[in-house]
Formats: structure tokens, C-alpha cells, sequence
């Protein structure tokens, strides 16, 4: 049965039907036409789906819309200020963090999440942070690095 959900998204209030137990990725995409958080497993285990819910990774695919009505939702594309890339996401660049590009805007959810908590992460807290976050290209080495970079931006940003 549709019921009528309050989101916050990327900072605009949005308003959407839907069953309550629908994903959020689902409404993201299908509804408002987010498609930057990609659909990978379905199941949670992939990460390519991650937004992050109040400041927090989630995993869209396994979170029921409900779930998210009344908290901040920020998607990949709410990343970006003032037509300027994240630090995050300019690194991923920097570095060449990726290659097919599907599991990117995950693993820069996840790492945006990371250097809100730990500005100066080690690579063993990066690969942590990181864990729930699968590529299967193999460019866990850049995407490391990307990090690395970002956390250094960030800190001389804030000097």
C-alpha cells in the first residue's frame, strides 16, 4: 500500500509515493532520477549503492524508503558545491581511481563518510572504511591513494 514520504535529499525536500518497504535506491533512481547510485547486488554486499543517511554509509538497495523518510539523504550528486567537485571526488580523478567507473560513486560515499570521522586515516582505516565496498577492476591501490590525496586536500584546505 503507497503512503506519501517526506525526504530530504542533497538538501531539497522531496515528496514521494511509494510502498514502504520500497528501496531507497529504488525512489532515488526510478522516481527521481538520481542514477548516480548504481544498482550492483541487490543484497547489500556490494557497496555501489551506498548514499549516505544522516552523514552515515548506507546500502540504498536494502534501505526501505521509510527508513530514510525524516533523515538527510546525500547522494553522489550532492556532493559537488558551487560547481566544484568534493575533495573526494576531484582525487578520484587525480589518481585514475577507476576503470568501468560502476563502483565509484560508492566507494566515494563510503570515503566522504570516512574523512567526516577521521580527517587523517591510515591506509589500514581506509581499507576498513572501504571493506563493504567491492571493485572488481582491481583499482583498490588508486582508490587508496585517492583517499590519501583527499584527506591531505582537505586538511590544507582547512589551514
Amino acid at each position: 500500500m503507497s503512503q506519501s514520504f517526506q525526504l530530504q535529499i542533497n538538501g531539497q525536500h522531496q515528496s514521494v509515493q511509494a510502498d514502504p518497504d520500497a528501496p531507497l535506491l529504488a525512489i532515488l533512481r526510478d522516481h527521481l532520477g538520481l542514477t548516480g547510485s548504481k544498482y550492483g547486488c541487490g543484497e547489500g554486499q556490494c557497496g555501489s549503492c551506498t548514499v549516505l543517511l544522516d552523514g552515515a554509509p548506507r546500502r540504498s538497495c536494502v534501505t526501505p524508503v521509510s527508513a530514510a523518510a525524516g533523515k538527510s539523504i546525500t547522494t553522489i550528486e550532492g556532493l559537488e558545491e558551487s560547481g566544484r567537485l568534493h575533495p573526494v571526488q576531484q582525487a578520484f580523478l587525480d589518481a585514475e581511481a577507476f576503470q568501468c567507473a560502476y563502483c565509484t560513486s560508492g566507494m566515494i560515499m563510503s570515503s566522504v563518510a570516512l574523512l567526516k570521522q577521521n580527517s587523517n586515516p591510515t591506509q589500514s582505516e581506509i581499507e576498513q572504511a572501504l571493506q563493504g565496498n567491492i571493485c572488481r577492476c582491481g583499482t583498490h591501490p588508486r582508490i587508496i591513494e585517492a583517499v590519501q590525496k583527499a584527506a591531505q586536500a582537505s586538511r590544507e584546505q582547512r589551514s
